[in-house]
């Protein structure tokens, strides 16, 4: 499957944090970056008991939690940061709907990244953000690959108003990159139904069902996790906690529209899988009409070649004992030139059927 999915068992008590079972997540790193418009300062802990104080001294900083392996790392997180109990329960529930939320201290937004692996496949992963004032802590489920590369060289370079601005730029920037990388995955979709469109004409088989089913199957999910991050973008435009700044919501508008346009692409990139399927249809239907016809036009031929044979098949002989011979008796049986003329009829009628189906352009 493409994206993970993790649900308390019926009837657990709300905000409790159960662990993830054996394989499922992995040790987790935190990643900090502290920055002002002068000055970055990058870290990395393999504990939480590592990591330091913070004065409020106007940097923003960036928190990465990779790998959600140790439960009670995160209750510490949660703890030092007054994060809501319900939100650190989502965290831990892989598969989340993308959504945001409003909690008295913070702000808390599930999104769904989207990218390839290493084997090329498409793969997604859930990402948590916590939003407070100069502070942004994002949890994701695993260490080694995300799509926030571009927003990190930005930060290092100074490049833009990243540097210049609060946490509530960093988190559209964060909401930006994963938008955006959805246009190269759908890119994909875009290169694989046009190989697909050609071999659906040229040589329809079985194959070609079951990729066009994976590829449908894949978009459905694909607007699953997209289509709520539109909501999401469009919520924070219209929050009043105070922790989202008029200038950030200018972009955010901007990462609003990518956003629309990647529904776009989605609801065309599933009418065209609808389409080759129903082209995948109509070539077989066609395919097997052709072939039909063809056995048709042999079988018409044979009919009156059958006939012939089964009639001097009959083996009547001309001489009738101790009657006198029987002139309703084929006289062609006795004939020297006999075989032959009657292999030229068969011919003469072979050859006459095959340029009258030609000329009605049944061949």
């Amino acid at each position: 499957m493409m994206f993970k999915k993790r649900f308390s068992d019926p009837g657990t008590a709300p905000a409790t944090l159960l662990p993830l079972g054996p394989g499922e997540a992995s040790k987790p790193v935190f990643r900090i970056i502290e920055y002002c418009e002068k000055e970055i300062i990058e870290s990395r802990f393999e504990n939480f008991a590592e990591l330091p104080q913070f004065s409020d001294d106007g940097k923003v900083r960036w928190i990465d939690m990779c790998g959600l392996g140790d439960v009670e790392a995160l209750k510490l997180l949660g703890e030092r940061f007054e994060l809501h109990p319900l939100a650190l329960e989502d965290v831990l529930h892989l598969g989340q709907r993308p959504k945001f939320e409003s909690y008295d201290t913070h702000l808390f937004i599930v999104a769904q990244m989207l990218y390839r692996d290493k084997e090329g496949n498409f793969t997604g992963e859930q990402l948590s953000m916590f939003l407070q004032r100069n502070l942004l802590i994002t949890i994701q489920e695993d260490l080694e690959e995300d799509v926030f590369d571009p927003v990190r060289k930005r930060l290092t370079s100074g490049r833009g108003l990243i540097r210049k601005s609060g946490s509530d730029y960093l988190a559209y920037a964060l909401l930006d990159a994963i938008v955006d990388h959805c246009f190269p995955v759908l890119e994909k979709f875009g290169e694989a139904f046009e190989e697909m469109e050609t071999q659906v004409l040229d040589n329809p088989g079985s194959n070609c069902v079951r990729e066009l089913h994976n590829h449908r199957r894949n978009l459905m999910q694909l607007r699953r996790f997209v289509w709520p991050e539109r909501d999401v973008i469009s919520a924070l435009l219209h929050d009043e906690s105070g922790l989202i700044s008029a200038q950030t919501k200018v972009f955010l508008r901007d990462c609003y529209d990518h956003s629309v346009q990647i529904m776009d692409l989605v609801e065309s990139y599933r009418d065209v899988a609808a389409g080759l399927l129903e082209l995948y249809l109509s070539s077989v239907s066609l395919r097997t009409n052709e072939i039909m016809r063809v056995l048709t036009v042999i079988s018409s031929i044979f009919i009156p070649l059958t006939f012939i044979a089964g009639v001097y098949g009959m083996n009547f002989s001309q001489e009738s004992t101790p009657s006198p011979a029987n002139p309703l008796n084929m006289p062609e049986l006795h004939w020297a030139w006999g075989y032959p003329a009657c292999l030229l009829l068969m011919a003469s009628i072979t050859i006459g059927q095959l340029v009258l189906f030609k000329r009605r352009k049944w061949l």
